[in-house]
Parts: C-alpha cells; structure tokens; sequence
C-alpha cells in the first residue's frame, strides 16, 4: 500500500507535516473545514488532494476511514475531539484499532488526566494502552511501524 500523509489542512503543525512531505516528494493530502474566521489550506498539500468539509463530522469520518494511525499534537478543541472521537471509537470497537501517539507527553498529561478518569472509573484500566506518547518523529514512526508489525498487518517490509 501507499502511506500518504494526512492533515486537516491548515497552518501550524498541519502545515509542517504537508511541508515535510512536499520537502521529500512525498504525497499529502489536506482535509480542510470551513471555519468562521476562515481557514486556508496550506500550499504543501499535493494539488488534487485538498479536500473541503462543511461538517467536523464528516471530515473525521474520512480521516478515520483510512488512517493507519492518529498522530496528535498539542491542540485544542478540534484536537481533542478528534482524539477522544478516535479513542472512544477503538475502546468500544466501533473502529478497527489504529495506533494512536500523543506527541508531548508533558502537555498531554496536563490537557488529558487519563488515571484521574480510571481512578474515577469512567474507563477501564487497560485503556490506557489505547495510546502511547512520544517526543520525536522517530519515535513515532518507530512506533507506528512495530504496532503495525505486531498486530500483523506491516506497514513497510524490512
């Protein structure tokens, strides 16, 4: 299979992650929304994949449809709806499990209290394997490619 990678399209990281694939020839696809204070797609993103979503919704089911894995960086709401979308969807098995990485362990652990949440008993223990943190991008992709491995269906062949 081709991996391509996938953004919502915007500035910042999203950019940065287009940007990187552009910078190596790479494709990218961009999975833009239409916000209030408008939002343009970056310039990175392979002409013919910007896509453009009215409804969140809509968007994430296409993000998820074909990810091979959720890689979350610091963010905000957006952010956090797409990865508590992502977890609640792999916990109750409405989703084919998918490696989830949050990328900042320091921000995360402040932003998302998951043994508060286990400690209250709103989630199981095991849960807390739904995602793992990382710093670097090779740890990401490291990680990325032994879940991968591991659940039997390889990424890349060595």
């Amino acid at each position: 299979g081709c991996l391509v990678v996938a953004t919502g399209g915007g500035p910042g990281i999203m950019e940065a992650a287009n940007r990187g694939a552009f910078d190596v020839d790479a494709r990218s696809v961009g999975l833009n929304i239409h916000l209030p204070r408008e939002q343009f797609p970056n310039s990175y993103i392979t002409p013919g994949l910007c896509f453009q979503f009215h409804y969140f919704a809509i968007r994430k089911l296409h993000f998820l449809q074909r990810a091979c894995a959720l890689v979350a960086f610091p963010g905000g709401y957006g952010t956090m709806d797409e990865l508590f979308e992502t977890l609640a969807l792999v916990q109750t098995r409405k989703l084919a499990p998918v490696p989830v990485i949050l990328v900042g362990e320091e921000y995360w652990r402040r932003a998302f209290d998951v043994d508060f949440l286990v400690d209250e008993g709103v989630i199981d223990v095991e849960d807390r394997e739904l995602f793992w943190y990382a710093e670097t991008a090779g740890e990401i992709w490291e990680g990325i490619v032994k879940w991968h491995e591991l659940a039997g269906s390889p990424l890349v062949h060595r």
